[in-house]
């Protein structure tokens, strides 16, 4: 028969193994959220990176492109000045090239005149009157003089009249509404293509207008997009100017209504419908 002191020292035991039992437990259990977290870390990751390439991606014709499925490659700031030569009268050279992805969406409207002598020099202001309303977008030749040689090239043109703003993102920190392809298909522009001008502090706040792209670099065409947030970007996309306070609000109203089939944040059609009725050149 056990003695006292026997009895006491098997509790001990007893008692140490279960502490043992669970401090391993809880290294597990640590270690398996340790693992969710991280699991959880590359979706967010992941999602962030297709929602900007859904959302910004540019006329190209090909399905992962209107899907969404790659990551944008950054264009260097070498690349685009490769493309744009900066002139002894302080005019730059831009080069506007066909688009030869075989994309069938493409519009033939030519190609900006003169675009070796561009002005880097004041802007342009562009009356974008809508569906819902009239925006006035103020473009600055000195930050992206072919961007905005292009911009004012396809206004003149009528490339972008009667053309609906076919996609809305709604969220926190990353509010556009896309605009600029005729087909309103995500995939349709000009029949050229240009490179983008960026530096690496390139940024989108409220108020921006900036080009669309496609994932590759120099891919620049006539899609573009309005931030009515502070958006939360890589800088890969040509900031041509700014929009106007009345602008602004319009696309307030826009961004309250909403995205089709979404409750909350989305990306996907307004539900209110923006359609550019005329767009014009007036400064």
């Amino acid at each position: 028969m056990p003695t006292n002191k026997q009895r006491r020292e098997a509790a001990q035991r007893h008692l140490q193994r279960q502490l043992e039992r669970r401090a391993e437990q809880g290294k597990k259990r640590r270690r398996n959220l340790g693992l969710l977290l991280a699991a959880l870390a590359v979706v967010v990751v992941a999602g962030v990176a297709l929602l900007v390439t859904g959302v910004l991606g540019g006329e190209d014709g090909t399905d992962d492109q209107a899907a969404g499925t790659t990551t944008p490659t950054t264009p260097s700031a070498t690349s685009s000045a490769a493309a744009r030569t900066t002139n002894a009268d302080g005019t730059v050279t831009c080069e506007y090239l066909p688009d030869e992805s075989g994309n069938t969406n493409l519009t033939d409207v030519g190609t900006p005149p003169n675009p070796e002598a561009t002005p880097t020099q004041g802007t342009a202001s562009v009356l974008m009157s809508t569906s819902q309303g009239d925006l006035t977008l103020t473009l600055d030749r000195a930050q992206a003089p072919c961007a905005a040689a292009s911009f004012v090239y396809l206004t003149e043109q009528g490339f972008y009249d009667g053309t609906p703003c076919h996609r809305l993102v709604n969220a926190e920190t990353f509010g556009v509404l896309q605009c600029g392809d005729p087909t309103g298909t995500g995939s349709g522009g000009p029949s050229y293509k240009y490179a983008e001008e960026v530096t690496p502090e390139t940024t989108y706040p409220r108020g921006t207008v900036a080009m669309a792209k496609t994932a590759a670099p120099d891919s620049t065409g006539g899609q573009f997009f309005l931030t009515f947030v502070d958006t939360e970007l890589p800088p890969e996309y040509t900031v041509v100017g700014s929009i106007d306070e009345a602008g602004l609000a319009v696309l307030d109203e826009v961004a309250a209504g909403g995205v089709e089939g979404a409750e909350g944040p989305g990306d996907g059609a307004p539900v209110i419908p923006v359609t550019i009725e005329d767009m014009a050149v007036v400064s």
